[in-house]
């Protein structure tokens, strides 16, 4: 295969090349992201633990339950544990710095979630401090926050009656070792809100939003789940128990069904970029036929004439590709600050690497494979008049 031909015709419309290119890295970056975004969200409902399970109301998860719900649930056979959960949905300094915050029952918390490591200070701290607080490794570093700081949150569903922010001393920053926990949220006492609400000095809502439940160790969290919901089947306020699985998915369905979405989205991209591609290479056939009827005329095989225009057309798309996957990498660390609570599970694995390379491979072949085909079929003669 002549490669000084592949380079001239690679050069003869620089325009036409770079535009191709872009548009190919453009496929790759954003079929490569989707692809993590899907895999980020099969990973949060894999990775959840098969002993947890979540007790909310079955009305809806913004109905508060009563407290003395909780009592009634660690009696069940088969718990170990209950944990009150509660959406505190606060402010710091701006609406648009959104992070999670939950008050939790400490002491049933850190049992609960083996995978949890605490990376600065100590629980032991947390425990002590009313006023104390988690966060997690990503939440720390976006903030600059470290051990002992002060973080101020404006209450939204908790307002403090004297218009003052709640306060809350970094006692503990964690690590969480699978994506059922992400690392950018704050977790604090629920008695200090408890208390701030039931004494008057906080609005907002009475009981916890859901009950976290671990399943004994051995135990089957199937009958457990029917004799929870079957305690409050009469009220005074109806629950659904679930495992963090489905919890988990729940979530994701409020947004629609994302993966479907993602999946048109890339379809679509697609569809699109490799007719951009195929116009682009028979518009190089074309350009090409005198310079394969030399070829011919010279000795050159019918390989040889494919395999020229097929070296031109992966020339680019691995170029694109390569630009793509770059593009893609760039951003996932940002992507992860940014969306961590949403996606902790967002990642440019190695397989969407070969994946997003697959696919630039795959549009250069079959773009290609059109003209190549009608090249080949042309005789030396034909080949030469075609192109006069």
């Amino acid at each position: 295969m002549p490669i000084r031909l592949v380079l001239r015709n690679l050069l003869a419309h620089p325009v036409r090349g770079l535009l191709t290119l872009l548009s190919i890295a453009f496929a790759v970056f954003l079929l490569c992201v989707l692809q993590a975004v899907l895999r980020g969200l099969d990973a949060t409902i894999g990775q959840a633990s098969t002993n947890r399970l979540w007790v909310q109301s079955a009305v809806s998860l913004f109905v508060e339950l009563p407290l003395s719900y909780q009592s009634k649930i660690e009696a069940v056979e088969g718990v170990e544990y209950a944990s009150k959960w509660q959406w505190f949905g606060g402010v710091y300094r701006d609406p648009k710095n959104f992070f999670a915050q939950f008050a939790i029952d400490p002491d049933t918390f850190f049992p609960s979630y083996p995978e949890l490591e605490i990376l600065e200070g100590s629980y032991d701290d947390f425990l002590a401090s009313r006023t104390g607080c988690l966060i997690g490794l990503d939440l720390a570093d976006q903030y600059g926050w470290k051990l002992g700081d002060t973080i101020p949150l404006i209450g939204t569903i908790f307002p403090r009656q004297d218009g003052q922010p709640w306060e809350f001393q970094v006692k503990g920053i964690y690590r969480s070792k699978t994506t059922a926990l992400d690392q950018k949220t704050l977790f604090f006492q629920f008695e200090y809100l408890r208390e701030a609400v039931e004494s008057g000095a906080s609005g907002g809502p009475e009981g916890s939003g859901v009950y976290m439940v671990r399943v004994a160790p051995g135990r089957d969290p199937t009958p457990v789940m029917a004799t929870i919901d079957g305690l409050f089947e009469n009220g005074p306020q109806r629950v659904q128990t679930t495992t963090e699985a489905e919890f988990n998915r729940q979530f994701i369905s409020m947004l629609g069904n994302v993966p479907v979405l993602l999946q048109s989205i890339g379809g679509a991209v697609l569809f699109a970029i490799f007719f951009a591609v195929l116009n682009t290479m028979l518009m190089a056939a074309r350009e090409r036929t005198r310079d394969v009827g030399i070829m011919k005329s010279l000795g050159f095989g019918d390989g040889a004439v494919a395999a020229t225009l097929f070296a031109e057309a992966f020339t680019i798309c691995v170029a694109g590709g390569l630009l793509g996957l770059l593009l893609a990498k760039g951003i996932e660390r940002p992507f992860q600050s940014a969306l961590g609570s949403q996606l902790p599970g967002f990642e440019i694995s190695q397989q969407s690497v070969l994946f997003g390379m697959a696919i630039a491979l795959g549009l250069g072949f079959l773009a290609t494979l059109l003209p190549a085909l009608a090249l080949r079929r042309k005789g030396p003669v034909e080949a030469l008049r075609a192109g006069a």
